[in-house]
């Protein structure tokens, strides 16, 4: 396979199942996550349930980066979970459906 053939997974929004034809070239490995929180604690909570998803889905350390801001209406939490590969990227991804 040529090294200048580089895809991404694509979802297909019918199914939410990724293309049979997706390469899995472990150049996506970063799961992203956002949303508004009514306050602090629930925001803090949802990512206490992300990090424990992480923490099960991975066979090395993933790298958890989190913000929480404070924004009209609530709390806005914004998490990056870089895996090791891409597979568990994809795993983890799919145990949130």
């Amino acid at each position: 396979m040529s090294d200048s053939l580089k895809c991404n997974a694509q979802e297909t929004a019918a199914c939410c199942c990724v293309d049979v034809g997706t390469v899995m070239d472990n150049t996506d490995c970063t799961a992203s996550y956002q949303n508004v929180f009514a306050n602090r604690g629930e925001a803090e909570q949802m990512l206490k349930m992300l990090t424990e998803k992480a923490r099960a889905t991975e066979s090395e350390p993933c790298l958890i980066e989190s913000r929480l801001t404070d924004v009209a209406g609530g709390v806005e939490l914004n998490v990056d979970f870089t895996f090791s590969c891409q597979a568990e990227t994809m795993i983890f991804q799919l145990g949130l459906r």
